[in-house]
C-alpha cells in the first residue's frame, strides 16, 4: 500500500460494495479485526480486505495509508472496546482496577489482534482518551504529576503485557494450550519433597493458580504499592 489517502470529505463511498456494504474506516478496522482472528497477521493484506469487503482492493488506499497504518488503526479499536461504556467512581484504585480489568477482557476477545496490537502506540483518538483519563484519575486521587506518569507507565505496561501474554495463551491450537496446562498436573505435580521440597508443598495449589491469568493479583499488587507511595507523599 502506498501513501494515496484520501481526505474524509472526498473519500465518502456511496455506492455499495457488492457485500451491500458504504466503506468506511470503521468497516475496515472490522473488517480486518475478523480476518485477524480467522488468520492471524496474515489476514493484514489488501487482498483479502478487498476480497472480505467486496470491494477493489485499492479502495483500502483511500482510508489507510498502508498494512501498518491499518494496524495501529486496529489497536486504537481495541483500546476504545475497552473504554466503551466507562463510569469512574472517583475512587482511584477501583477506577483503576476497572479500566485495567477492561483492557485485559477486550484484548482476551480478540488474542490474534491483541499479539499484533498490545505493543502498538497509536496515538489516535481512543488511545490518547485512554491516557488522559488514566492520568486524570490518578492527579486527582492526588499523585505529582512526576509520579502519576511513573505511576500511568506501570500501570498500562502491566495491563498491557498480561494482556499479550494470556492472549498468546488463548492464540494457541486447543491442544497446545491442553498440553501446556497438563504439564503442571503431569511434571511438577509429580515432583517428590525429597528433590524439590518447595514445589511439592505447593503443587496442587500450582495446578490450580496456573490455569487463570495472573494479572488480578498482579494489579492489585501494584495498586497497593502505588497506595502506599501516595500515603508517603501526603505524610
Amino acid at each position: 500500500m502506498t501513501e494515496r489517502v484520501v481526505p474524509e470529505p472526498q473519500r465518502r463511498r456511496r455506492k455499495p460494495t457488492k457485500q451491500g456494504t458504504v466503506l468506511s474506516e470503521q468497516v475496515i478496522v472490522d473488517t480486518a479485526l475478523r480476518l485477524i482472528g480467522q488468520h492471524g497477521a496474515a489476514a493484514l493484506t489488501v487482498r483479502r480486505l478487498g476480497a472480505a469487503l467486496g470491494a477493489d482492493p485499492s479502495a483500502v488506499y483511500r482510508y489507510f495509508h498502508n498494512t501498518d497504518d491499518l494496524m495501529l488503526a486496529v489497536a486504537d479499536e481495541l483500546i476504545g472496546r475497552a473504554q466503551h461504556g466507562l463510569r469512574l467512581t472517583g475512587e482511584w484504585r477501583a477506577d483503576l482496577r476497572e479500566i485495567g480489568a477492561r483492557v485485559h477482557t477486550a484484548y482476551q476477545a480478540h488474542p490474534q489482534a491483541a499479539l499484533l496490537a498490545a505493543h502498538r502506540t497509536t496515538g489516535r483518538d481512543n488511545e490518547i482518551r485512554a491516557v488522559e483519563t488514566i492520568l486524570g484519575v490518578l492527579r486527582t486521587a492526588g499523585f505529582p504529576d512526576p509520579e502519576a506518569v511513573r505511576v500511568y507507565h506501570a500501570f498500562i505496561d502491566q495491563a498491557l503485557a498480561f494482556a499479550a501474554q494470556d492472549a498468546a495463551a488463548l492464540a494457541l491450537p486447543g491442544p497446545a494450550r491442553a498440553a501446556d496446562l497438563a504439564v503442571w498436573r503431569v511434571r511438577y505435580g509429580r515432583l517428590g519433597p525429597d528433590t524439590h521440597p518447595h514445589i511439592a508443598a505447593t503443587a496442587d495449589l500450582l495446578i490450580t493458580d496456573m490455569d487463570r491469568s495472573g494479572y488480578p493479583f498482579a494489579l492489585d499488587l501494584l495498586l497497593e504499592a502505588a497506595a502506599a507511595r501516595l500515603a508517603a507523599h501526603r505524610a
